[in-house]
């Protein structure tokens, strides 16, 4: 059987997607820090779970170190775990900021290093990293969550290229807007002009588990929130202005 590490798995994508894998055949190793949802989960799936802040560097080596004694070989890892930062760079609360650069961006690095062996002992393996469209578009009333998702989407990209020669492929997702426990998107459901564009976390997990196997990727989904990117790289200052009066 084999094997599947998923990152944030106790609600929202990661938990959507550790169903999508189970019924594919794939062994799930749930993480996160909600011990009761993981438990329950791992019960209903027959997987495993391992408590995991995956913002510090330490727990995420020691609980990789106790997977890997169980499963030497990981076909799969999902780098999914991220939390909101709902404030500006100006006014939000600092410690958020430092959290959530180390969950969101960081919590990849620290997740890929410490089941790097793993991936190359399954070899050819997969790495998805689920970043957003926060990544490709700067969006002023999330400041801190959009600079962490930048990051992480630099990571992933840079990252491409050397696992590749390990036989590790690497995919990149930049989903839209997902309605989720951790992500409600009360405001945005409530906009006509968003409202169509908001997809439920399975979506999101049918569109990983389709990526494994596959050529090393980075998709967005919608498809439409590519303009947004190309528009951000070729005007900026355009985008900063228009992002700025939206209040979602």
């Amino acid at each position: 059987m084999q094997v599947a590490v998923v990152t944030g798995a106790s609600s929202g994508i990661g938990a959507a997607l550790a169903r999508e894998l189970t019924a594919d055949g794939w062994l799930c190793v749930l993480l996160a820090r909600r011990e009761e949802r993981l438990r329950a989960l791992a019960h209903e799936l027959e997987g495993e779970y391992e408590l995991c802040d995956v913002s510090d560097r330490a727990a995420v080596e020691d609980v990789a170190a106790r997977v890997l004694e169980r499963h030497p070989q990981v076909k799969l890892l999902v780098n999914n775990a991220g939390i909101p930062a709902r404030a500006t760079f100006l006014d939000g609360d600092p410690e958020r900021i430092e959290q959530v650069m180390r969950t969101n961006y960081l919590g990849g690095v620290w997740c890929l290093r410490a089941f790097l062996p793993a991936l190359e002992a399954a070899r050819p393996s997969d790495v998805v990293n689920v970043v957003s469209v926060a990544g490709t578009v700067a969006f002023p009333p999330s400041g801190p969550y959009s600079a962490s998702k930048h990051a992480q989407l630099a990571f992933s990209r840079a990252t491409s290229a050397s696992p590749r020669a390990r036989g590790i492929r690497v995919h990149t997702v930049n989903p839209g807007f997902v309605e989720t426990e951790g992500f409600p998107q009360r405001a945005v459901l409530r906009s006509p002009f968003f409202r169509r564009s908001v997809l439920d976390p399975e979506r999101i997990a049918r569109h990983v588990a389709g990526l494994v196997g596959n050529p090393p990727s980075e998709t967005t989904i919608p498809r439409v929130y590519r303009a947004p990117a190309v528009l951000q790289a070729l005007a900026p200052n355009l985008v900063s202005r228009l992002v700025g009066r939206r209040r979602l």
